[in-house]
């Protein structure tokens, strides 16, 4: 009778107390059954009213959610400590969302997407900007993700409305708006090489309608057959001249139109880039070696990367390195990107020479040659020979970006200020306080579920599915969720097989454990993990620690363990037991992802019940789960 109280006042609408036991008891039920009457119905009111105003705000909050949906560019936005509180699709298309292997998600940090040295370097030019404006600024930067792709991010500060107090105090956090600019910087390359052909390529054609108009003028003692030659020298070099400059214009019909500028890039990324780009043109082994990274560039990233590329292309092509190393290294002016070599060195005829020839790149030749797009940038580059070490290089020098480049005041304010919400997590994630500490209301979770080959983890049984799903805030977030089979490499046992249904055929050509315990391990970074028996699940993890490398070192909550301390008298405490007893609905029982989601609102309903019974921190949560039998249980 107590237990089904605690769920009437944890939420359970329309329960009643079943009357059963000595006839005291029966009437005690009947009336305790008036009080919850006249408890729903006030509850009933006051909810009413509540929904009213939350309909309001809802639907302010859609409007707000439609816009930064449609945004053509991706829109992250982070509290002052730097974790995500929204993102849009935009975002998560040029990162990745979590349940695809990136780390996009509400609560996360951004660390996650964006490099922390990058970062803090971001951070240090706005903290000087708004210090010296005392107001609102734009700081761009341009950076690479994993896939190569270049992204400019334009990131401006989040400030309260309060203007007495010094701007520092005003931050809340950051709203950062990216674009994917890989082809803007390609379209500028063909921009160049289209300059280039209009100009370059006429030349001879010019010159020959040069020539003959001259021999009519100076020479008029031509006579007719002569004359005639001229004239027809001066309609085919036209006619030839109007026909290229039409190809060419159709040729670069798309490019036509715009201009990219310099960009502040950071030389870590730019290097990086040219890393893979020479990795995948060549095939050759590339290393990384004395790379800076407090060096900032201003550069056509795709040009530069393009530079290194042809530089390394025409080395192995002429003497099959077995690897080249890049090097960024720079003093307080100028920077310098190292590609060197062991082994055979070049001539200074071949090394000059390079330099001055058009720039061929996997079968396609660009008029640019390697001089002209350093002038561009004010660069140069190097060659030279180490005896000691009998190592080659090609140095390409570039002057180096200053702190405060690509920085722009925001716009003027008039005073009035347009209506922002109540983003929870603004104010969520004090980094300060101990974890054990916190309220189990305010932690990020991933509630996660296995299905696995057999019941026995330390006699070979393998995980063959993983389902999970997050709790940022008190809400579960149902499009950041992450489903995965796997192939376990052996046989299904039977009686497993009756219970989730998942074949071995099913599994053939599913990445293996050693694949996706990685990726999971990924998504629930940095929260607590929440399952229903999850000692079982856990075992499997750990046995995998010495193959992955990896640690689920993160605290863990079993509802199980939950639902014992808050119903002690109940006979069972499977997961089809708590469900139908909390009114939650079974949908997909037995798949990983199904039962996480079922687990998932089970600990949310949870958690008001606990704070009933002096239950509210994370530490007292694992206390009181320590204390019930269920958590002598070994795997």
């Amino acid at each position: 009778m107590a237990d089904d109280v605690e769920l009437v006042l944890g939420g359970q609408h329309g329960r009643a107390i079943e009357p059963s036991g000595a006839p005291e008891l029966v009437e005690l039920a009947g009336r305790v059954n008036r009080l919850i009457i006249a408890f729903e119905a006030a509850r009933r009111d006051a909810e009413l009213r509540a929904e009213q105003a939350r309909a309001t705000v809802e639907r302010e909050r859609n409007q707000l959610a439609a816009l930064v949906t449609e945004m053509p560019q991706g829109v992250l936005a982070c509290n002052r400590e730097g974790r995500i509180l929204l993102y849009n699709g935009h975002a998560r298309d040029l990162f990745g969302g979590i349940g695809d292997g990136g780390l996009i998600g509400l609560g996360r940090p951004i660390e996650s997407v964006f490099d922390r040295r990058l970062l803090a370097h971001t951070r240090d030019r706005l903290w000087r900007q708004m210090a010296r404006v005392n107001g609102r600024v734009v700081v761009s930067f341009v950076t690479a993700t994993a896939a190569g792709r270049l992204i400019r991010a334009r990131v401006s500060p989040v400030l309260d409305a309060d203007t007495e107090r010094p701007v520092m105090e005003r931050l809340n956090g950051y709203l950062i708006l990216t674009e994917d600019i890989t082809r803007e910087s390609e379209q500028a390359a063909r921009r160049d090489r289209l300059v280039e052909l209009l100009t370059q390529s006429q030349r001879g054609g010019l010159a020959s309608i040069r020539a003959a108009a001259e021999n009519l003028i100076e020479f008029d003692d031509l006579d007719a057959s002569q004359q005639r030659r001229f004239l027809q020298v001066i309609r085919d070099e036209a006619v030839r001249l109007g026909e290229r400059v039409s190809d060419t214009a159709r040729e670069f019909s798309d490019v036509l139109r715009g201009n990219t500028a310099l960009e502040a890039m950071h030389g870590v990324d730019l290097v990086g880039a040219a890393q893979r780009r020479i990795e995948a043109r060549t095939g050759m082994l590339t290393k990384l070696d004395d790379v800076d990274a407090e060096i900032w560039l201003r550069v056509d990233s795709f040009a530069i990367v393009q530079v290194l590329t042809v530089l390394a292309q025409r080395v192995y092509e002429s003497i099959e390195p077995r690897e080249v190393r890049l090097a960024l290294r720079g003093d307080a002016s100028m920077a310098q990107v190292e590609l060197s070599w062991g082994g055979t060195a070049l001539s200074s005829e071949s090394a000059a020479g390079w330099e001055m020839e058009p720039m061929l790149l996997a079968g396609e030749t660009s008029p640019r040659s390697i001089r002209e797009v350093l002038r561009r940038h004010e660069g140069e580059l190097a060659y030279g020979r180490e005896r000691a070490s009998a190592r080659s290089w090609f140095r390409v020098l570039l002057p180096r970006a200053g702190a405060g480049d690509e920085v722009q005041s925001g716009p003027e304010s008039d005073g009035a200020r347009p209506e922002f919400y109540d983003f929870d997590l603004f104010a969520w994630g004090e980094r300060g306080r101990a974890l054990e500490d916190r309220p189990l209301a305010e932690l990020a979770y991933t509630v996660f579920d296995t299905e696995t080959t057999g019941l026995d983890p330390s006699a070979g049984d393998e995980i063959i599915q993983i389902g999970a799903i997050r709790i940022v805030n008190g809400r579960l977030l149902r499009g950041e969720r992450f489903e995965q089979l796997v192939d376990p490499r052996r046989e299904i046992d039977p009686a497993s097989e009756a219970i989730h249904g998942i074949s071995r055929e099913r599994l053939r050509g599913e990445p293996d454990i050693l694949t996706v315990l990685p990726r999971f391990h990924a998504f629930a970074h940095e929260t607590v993990l929440v399952g229903h028996n999850a000692a079982f699940d856990m075992r499997f993890l750990q046995l995998k620690e010495a193959a992955t490398g990896l640690r689920f070192d993160q605290p863990v909550l079993d509802t199980l363990l939950l639902s014992a301390v808050l119903h002690p008298n109940q006979e069972t405490h499977k997961l089809d037991a708590i469900a139908e007893r909390f009114g939650v609905p079974l949908l997909d029982r037995h798949d990983a992802a199904g039962d996480a989601l079922v687990t998932g609102q089970l600990f949310l309903r949870m958690i008001p019940l606990l704070a009933e019974r002096g239950i509210v921190t994370l530490g007292e949560a694992r206390e009181a789960s320590e204390k019930t039998f269920y958590a002598r249980i070994r795997y």
